[in-house]
């Protein structure tokens, strides 16, 4: 008798904790999905002033340079699937290759944060030259900043990995980070052919 309400409140907290977990991956949907909102917003004010403002590039700019733009994104995109096998690593309990991709990803997002920040430096025009240099600034510095923010919550679960058992019953922490960097990768995906690829 005893052992069998042992186990059936093991059951229960199981089943809880399950629960919980899935409510807590609903809420992060949603969040995601409030930023997406935020972005096509920004993508809905991009395409409409490019379509309607007359001198749309600022003065004496005939275009992007895209070969670099073009690395930096084939890089991002590549990050993708290497925190995918962070995940996968985990889920086979397999903490040094856990680790050894999530740092693999970190460092492919800083060098796209890199990327970018050589690229402002380089162009010839500012966040306050005309619309384009406003919406410019504005679309790839709010993405830049996600990408920040992904590489923070990478490092953070990454430094949790290193507590005994941390990720023995939930994997939550670490399926919510990549399912941001996959969102942070399909928007730029997006604005990489807006900005660079429609000009």
């Amino acid at each position: 008798m005893d052992s069998y309400i042992i186990s059936h409140e093991s059951h229960q907290t199981a089943e809880h904790s399950h629960d919980e977990e899935g409510n807590k991956m609903f809420g992060f949907i949603v969040f995601l999905l409030s930023e997406s909102v935020i972005f096509l917003s920004f993508f809905a004010g991009y395409i409409v002033y490019k379509t309607t403002t007359p001198n749309w590039l600022p003065s004496g700019v005939s275009g992007l340079e895209i070969k670099e733009p073009t690395i930096n994104t084939v890089i991002l995109v590549a990050s993708s699937f290497v925190i995918y096998l962070a995940e996968r690593a985990l889920q086979r309990h397999d903490l040094m290759k856990f680790r050894l991709f999530l740092l693999a990803t970190m460092v492919m997002g800083t060098y796209f944060l890199v990327g970018q920040a050589i690229e402002w430096n380089s162009l010839s025009f500012g966040f306050t030259s005309g619309v384009f240099g406003g919406t410019f600034y504005l679309l790839t510095g709010f993405h830049g900043l996600h990408v920040f923010t992904g590489i923070l919550l990478q490092l953070i679960i990454f430094v949790r990995s290193f507590i005994p058992g941390n990720y023995d019953s939930s994997h939550f922490g670490v399926n919510a980070t990549s399912l941001f960097w996959h969102f942070v990768d399909v928007i730029w995906i997006i604005l990489f052919v807006l900005i660079y690829i429609w000009q």
